[in-house]
């Protein structure tokens, strides 16, 4: 194994800081293009999309719980696919398995599903032997095919106008890889975080950074900010 050269303290510290410029410069570029997502165009979504939940038939504007946005990530949970009937996709696992907590997500009016074609008593079952919570929702009509995600897996991201729904952004292959965090769903989203230092257009919702954050089961509309909370934010920045 050829590894990297042993160097001093100072030595190393002068590395790190050559590359913290270029990981920098990634970071505003990863901005900038988040930026232009927000300014994608929107496609209506006329069709009618059934799917089963734990409590019956819903259709894609259920999905959205009545928040303003919807992620949905296709699955590969079904006969056929490798590891059925025991567990879905590996690949769609390890998307799973990194999902942190909705309440964030919900926060920022942002609603996440995972959709599958195996029926729903499946999903609570693997759902239950792996520890995964999100919603979870079988596919009963041409959604996969008509999304991109058919044939492999892929992340679409919806909007809704009262009751009209607009399809807003699409990622799959290597894109679903950086997905799992709250930034990285809303970064994809046509409203994305939502808040002030962000290049949005006009009349966008936005809030200070920080001050919406909360522990995961304190989120509601009687959460506010605490001061002390906020006040130490505004000194970090």
């Amino acid at each position: 194994m050829d590894t990297p050269p042993v160097v001093s303290p100072q030595e190393w510290e002068s590395a790190r800081q050559r590359l913290l410029v270029e990981e920098k410069r990634l970071t505003r570029a990863r901005d900038e293009l988040a930026a232009r997502r927000r300014r994608m165009p929107w496609l209506p979504v006329e069709k009618r999309y059934e799917f089963e939940g734990p409590d019956g038939k819903v259709s894609l504007l259920d999905l959205f719980q009545g928040r303003r946005q919807l992620v949905v990530y296709r699955a590969f949970f079904e006969p056929g696919v490798f590891g059925w009937p025991d567990h879905a996709c590996r690949g769609c696992s390890m998307v799973a398995d990194h999902v942190g907590h909705l309440a964030h997500l919900n926060a920022r009016d942002t609603t996440l599903v995972f959709v599958s074609r195996a029926p729903q008593p499946d999903i609570e079952r693997v759902k239950t032997r792996m520890g995964w919570t999100m919603p979870w929702y079988t596919i009963a009509g041409d959604f996969d095919a008509d999304f991109g995600v058919d044939e492999w897996h892929g992340t679409n991201a919806f909007i809704r106008e009262g009751d009209r729904v607009f399809r807003t952004y699409f990622v799959n292959n290597r894109g679903d890889e950086a997905l799992g965090s709250t930034w990285s769903y809303l970064d994809m989203t046509a409203l994305g975080r939502q808040e002030t230092w962000e290049d949005s257009p006009e009349g966008y919702p936005q809030t200070p950074p920080y001050a919406w954050w909360n522990w995961h089961d304190e989120y509601g509309d009687a959460a506010e900010p605490a001061p002390e909370w906020v006040a130490r934010t505004r000194r970090a920045e």
